[in-house]
């Protein structure tokens, strides 16, 4: 069984717990650190976590997006590796141009954090095997989804929109919670999958993201 990499970027703190989730479902975690090149042929998926990379210091992913792990992971996206972006991860995905689209300030110009309902919309191809409706929770501040109104209708007819928020708290376009890339093997959404993996966190919808690697 190849490993499943974890990207550890200066100031991310939601490194341990991907890494716990993914060694939690059977699956062997192996560390990515953001200055290092990898071999996609030696990883069967790379995550990208959340927790406020370089201190959101510009704007949130920007200077991750830059880090030399980047090259490599560009390289295993665009040979078919699986990819997820888990809020900060999924902001650095779209300044990287691996996915569509900016997160911006959320509309209440607060941090918002809580539980979500949130609805599949598009089929992810590694990540198949999560249920159509998912409760998980958010922590975020720029998690205001945006692509221009022209991007909107092409994103929804070619299913690249993955999950939607059933009540919008953030004011992202559409309820837009996750996009996914067009060969759909890149996905990013907002909430956090590894902080439901067990009932005493509240809920366990967020396994399936991670059993799905198995698959």
């Amino acid at each position: 069984m190849k490993p499943v990499g974890v990207v550890r970027f200066l100031g991310t703190n939601c490194d341990q717990d991907v890494f716990d989730a993914v060694a939690a479902v059977g699956l062997k975690p192996k560390w990515l650190w953001y200055q290092d090149q990898f071999d996609r042929r030696d990883l069967a998926a790379v995550i990208l976590p959340g927790g406020f990379s370089y201190g959101d210091y510009l704007r949130s992913g920007a200077l991750a997006a830059r880090a030399p792990v980047m090259k490599s992971i560009l390289d295993a996206a665009n040979h078919g590796t699986p990819v997820l972006g888990i809020c900060n991860g999924f902001q650095i995905l779209c300044e990287a141009h691996l996915l569509p689209g900016v997160l911006l300030k959320n509309d209440s110009l607060r941090f918002r954090d809580g539980w979500v309902k949130l609805r599949r919309v598009g089929e992810a191809s590694a990540f198949c095997n999560v249920k159509e409706s998912v409760h998980l929770p958010i922590a975020h501040g720029d998690g205001r989804y945006y692509v221009e109104e022209d991007q909107v209708k092409q994103l929804f007819d070619d299913g690249r929109v993955w999950w939607r928020y059933e009540q919008n708290p953030n004011g992202s376009l559409d309820s837009i919670a996750g996009v996914l890339n067009d060969k759909k093997n890149i996905a990013g959404l907002m909430p956090h999958p590894e902080r439901a993996m067990f009932s005493y966190m509240g809920g366990t919808d967020g396994r399936d993201f991670f059993t799905s690697l198995a698959l």
